[in-house]
């Protein structure tokens, strides 16, 4: 065997290769190393040192407390009270359909429920604890604690939750919270608002959601690589909602609402002298409290296929003919355009006619009442006095005349859904039915028929203009500054006072239509009226209301001030399918005048 000779030479050159290639690698990987070292410390410092302290101190969002909602005596009417809810981590939890199933022993869940959990877990991360309960009983908490070790993953906390005090009668004044809808919270500011926050669904609540809902604060917790708590620190105090101080006197309040004992209707009572809503019923009511967490399919269903519809709020949406109570508003524009005056008589034979026309405008009085004056016509509410005004005045006067008052238009009130009604003109015939004003429509204008269409809170604010001779007060539910203002007319103040004694004679007079509310402690200033729930044939003209069903009788509806001489007061009623105001309406209103000026009667 021959063995091969050395080849030193190049040994040493494949050595010193391998060596370069070495020092090389290592070079490279030291270069590497620190390069690496080098953007992790200097390049990155301040990203993973915020990640590192992160880690080390937790950052929680403390929610701000709803701000309380008081009436104008001080009485509390919603405030927040502590509630628990059950959270669930998915990361730390189990089997999860196994857990839900045993946890069902101690706090049922539906399955709507159960897979409203299965959809959260979907789209939400593993480490983010979800709320999958509201609103535990104490019984419930309690179990729970018993046997939490049960169920990982799983916990209860407290949280603040709405209350509504008096949830039937303040509804539709108050309104209510729920959790803020997916598409709000993406255009809500983040500063203020998280995803499982409450606002304002109606009403109050909704109106004032920016001062009530407050500012969140923070809260910092250090803790050790075990998850230990080390310390709480709270590092920006919330600021809590704002309270609100009502207009609205509860006593009156409660009064109202129960003088409509099974009726349905609207109640508002204002202070003319301020603006001041003092109560405001829309009857039925519903309870409010039914909302904050999420109103249950069974009750919802019970609430919007009640024929009551007690979800509607009357007072601000509520469309309504104002009828004989718009009388006093066009006597007064008979007197101020000149076309009568306190001497002025008319003679009442039970019908108008058109010159030219033979059909024949009735009377609600069969027969007539004979020759009547300003006053009379009031007292007496005679249909074809005004008629006969009204066709002399003529719909475009008519409609510049009301529109100051507030007839038409929204009143801004402080609260959300308002309506605005129509007050009709020759424009607006044109503009919205593409028709001409036929000089018919015009005539029963006059008594408040026909195309008009108003809600009680345009009641009260015409009528709180009219008990202060001109005066306008804005109405507000919520205590303010508002800033008062006069009627762009020019009213003679004897022109003032005879609408103002013709609703005097209503009440207080012996052929006065509201005779059977006088009293003897103060006088009172009304006007009764009826609201068409359906048109009526000349046949029908003089038909008993009592033969008619329910649902098709008239609206009843007064108008009243008190007292008359020096107003403290002023009430709008519409009492649905009462037929007759006089009878349906008159006495709510009494009721509520005598509950506010007579309170301990």
């Amino acid at each position: 065997m021959v063995t091969p000779l050395k080849q030193p030479h190049i040994e040493r050159r494949l050595f010193q290769q391998r060596l370069w290639v070495a020092v090389i690698i290592v070079a490279l990987a030291f270069i590497g190393l620190t390069g690496r070292y080098f953007y992790l410390q200097v390049i990155k410092h301040s990203y993973y040192a915020e990640q590192a302290e992160k880690n080390r101190i937790k950052t929680n969002r403390i929610k701000a407390s709803r701000g309380l909602i008081y009436d104008r005596n001080g009485i509390l009417l919603a405030d927040n009270v502590t509630a628990y809810r059950l959270l669930l981590t998915p990361e730390k939890a189990g089997d999860m359909e196994q857990q839900l199933t045993e946890l069902n022993t101690i706090i049922p869940f539906s399955e709507a429920e159960r897979e409203d959990i299965r959809q959260q877990l979907t789209y939400n991360p593993i480490f983010k604890p979800l709320i999958i309960k509201d609103k535990l009983s104490d019984q419930q908490v309690a179990a729970f604690a018993v046997r939490q070790h049960q169920f990982p993953g799983f916990h209860t906390e407290p949280y603040l939750i709405r209350q509504y005090r008096y949830p039937v009668i303040l509804s539709h004044v108050i309104g209510y919270v729920g959790k803020i809808t997916e598409q709000a919270y993406l255009t809500a500011d983040k500063s203020r608002y998280a995803a499982d926050d409450y606002v304002g669904k109606t009403g109050l609540e909704k109106y004032y959601e920016d001062p009530l809902h407050g500012q969140p604060g923070t809260l910092q917790t250090v803790i050790n690589a075990q998850g230990k708590t080390l310390s709480k620190q709270i590092k920006k105090p919330p600021v809590n909602g704002q309270p609100l101080r009502l207009t609205i006197d509860l006593s009156l309040q409660q009064a109202a609402y129960q003088a409509f004992a099974d009726n349905s209707g609207s109640a508002i009572a204002v202070d003319p002298n301020s603006g001041e809503i003092l109560a405001m019923v829309s009857k039925p009511g519903y309870n409010s409290n039914l909302f904050i967490n999420g109103i249950s399919h069974q009750d919802y269903q019970r609430l919007i296929t009640s024929p009551d519809n007690p979800l509607f709020n009357r007072s601000i949406k509520g469309g309504y003919e104002p009828g004989s109570t718009i009388k006093p508003y066009m006597a007064l524009a008979g007197l101020v355009y000149g076309l009568i005056d306190a001497d002025y008589r008319y003679f009442s034979r039970g019908f108008f006619q058109l010159p030219g026309q033979e059909r024949r405008y009735h009377d609600w009085k069969r027969g007539g009442h004979g020759e009547v004056d300003v006053v009379n016509s009031l007292a007496e509410s005679v249909n074809v006095f005004y008629y006969d005004l009204a066709h002399r005045l003529g719909i475009d006067r008519i409609h510049d005349f009301l529109q100051p008052f507030g007839f038409g238009q929204l009143t801004n009130i402080d609260t959300s859904g308002e309506k605005k009604g129509i007050l009709p003109s020759r424009a607006w015939k044109r503009a919205f039915r593409n028709m001409v004003w036929f000089p018919g429509e015009t005539v029963i204008a006059g008594i408040g028929q026909g195309y008009f269409v108003i809600t009680p809170i345009q009641m009260a604010q015409a009528l709180a203009i009219f008990s202060a001779k001109g005066e306008i007060n804005p109405l507000h539910l919520v205590q303010q500054e508002i800033t008062t203002s006069q009627l762009p007319m020019d009213i003679d103040p004897a022109d003032w006072q005879l609408v103002h004694d013709g609703m005097i004679a209503v009440v207080n007079a012996p052929n006065g239509t509201g005779r059977s509310i006088r009293s003897d402690d103060y006088l009172i200033a009304g006007k009764s009226g009826t609201s068409q729930v359906y048109g009526k044939s000349q046949e029908d003209i003089y038909k008993k209301a009592e033969d008619l069903p329910k649902e098709l009788r008239n609206h009843a509806l007064f108008i009243a001030f008190a007292p008359a001489d020096d107003p403290q007061i002023a009430v709008v009623v519409v009492a649905e399918h009462g037929s007759s105001g006089s009878k349906a309406a008159a006495p709510i209103a009494k009721t509520i005048i005598d509950a506010y000026l007579q309170p301990e009667s």
